[in-house]
């Protein structure tokens, strides 16, 4: 069992200043002079500063209580040491996440994952660790995460791995990463749905995150079974518990294939898109010819032009596209 905590810091705002020190006051803490501090005070073995800077800093070994039961549910409203269900009773609701890995690699597959949970799971998952995957740096500890994933009784998982060779012939198909997010986004939920006999209570909805602009990108790909719940999507979809799981058990299908690809052709062929990227994919193609390149690579990226010493097209400025204004037709 960890130990309770000792120091925490957080910002706060000018309300929630003025909240924090009026529910101090009233609770006859006994305030001090600190440096550059607005405000000080202490009580019950908890220090509280509160800087120029807008910064809190809370000491002693009452921290974590007076964090539970004061900071966050009555000053910051908003939970980050088990107070998730009690502020936001939908963090229990039965539902899908899913997230994809891969789409900002040059070399490796697009894997999209898709994990069912309900108030069963997020309860054995809250001290596990588990979060947005771009947020844990280390592989190995990805590898032990989607494995306690994948073993929690009541959790539904589905996972579909596009290789590069097929994940090259939907792009020249569609056109557009979007387009192919969509459809894997759709393939998973439909997966998910298909086990619904496994789910208990079954889903309200699905979670994801909003990578196209048009929100219908994904709800036009959707199948049968994936209609008949509610599609949510949001930026930053990730801190929902579902799809941070969904891209902890995407990414641990990416790095696991992208190691076989390795150990296929004996090269080391590295993460994201970068110099190093560059160079791996030159020597590549100096190993094993430009012609074996769709099976490691997403052939699109400028890296497989620079790679073949080929001009690259004028980069294009994305813009949004012009709001409707709200008197237009629509």
């Amino acid at each position: 069992m960890a130990a309770p905590l000792s120091a925490y810091t957080c910002t706060l705002d000018r309300a929630q200043a003025g909240e924090l020190h009026a529910w101090l006051d009233a609770n006859h803490w006994r305030f001090r002079e600190v440096p550059y501090a607005r405000f000080a005070a202490e009580k019950d073995k908890v220090n509280v500063v509160f800087y120029e800077s807008g910064k809190l800093v809370v000491q002693g070994k009452g921290t974590q209580e007076f964090i539970e039961f004061v900071l966050e549910p009555l000053i910051l409203k908003q939970a980050r040491l088990g107070y998730e269900a009690v502020l936001n009773p939908d963090l229990l609701l039965p539902r899908l996440g899913v997230d994809e890995s891969g789409k900002g690699d040059f070399f490796g597959p697009l894997c999209i994952a898709g994990v069912y949970v309900n108030e069963a799971v997020v309860k054995a998952w809250q001290d596990a660790g588990i979060r947005d995957s771009k947020n844990i740096s280390s592989d190995r500890q990805i590898g032990v995460l989607a494995q306690r994933i994948r073993e929690t009784p009541g959790c539904v998982f589905s996972v579909v791995p596009i290789g590069n060779e097929a994940y090259n012939r939907l792009y020249a198909k569609m056109g557009s990463v979007n387009r192919l997010l969509a459809w894997g986004h759709a393939r998973v939920i439909e997966n998910l749905m298909l086990q619904r006999h496994r789910m208990e209570p079954p889903p309200v909805r699905a979670i994801s995150d909003q990578f196209a602009h048009d929100k219908a990108t994904v709800g036009r790909a959707l199948m049968s079974l994936g209609r008949e719940i509610e599609l949510v999507q949001r930026h930053r979809a990730e801190a929902d518990l579902a799809v941070a799981a969904a891209s902890i058990l995407a990414r641990d299908e990416f790095v696991t294939r992208l190691g076989k690809l390795e150990k296929q052709f004996s090269l080391a062929l590295p993460k994201g898109a970068s110099a190093a990227v560059d160079a791996a994919a030159k020597e590549f193609i100096a190993r094993h010819g430009v012609e074996q390149l769709p099976a490691v690579a997403k052939t699109h990226f400028r890296t497989a032009l620079r790679a073949q010493g080929l001009p690259e097209p004028p980069k294009v400025e994305w813009r949004r596209p012009a709001r409707r204004e709200s008197g237009d037709a629509s």
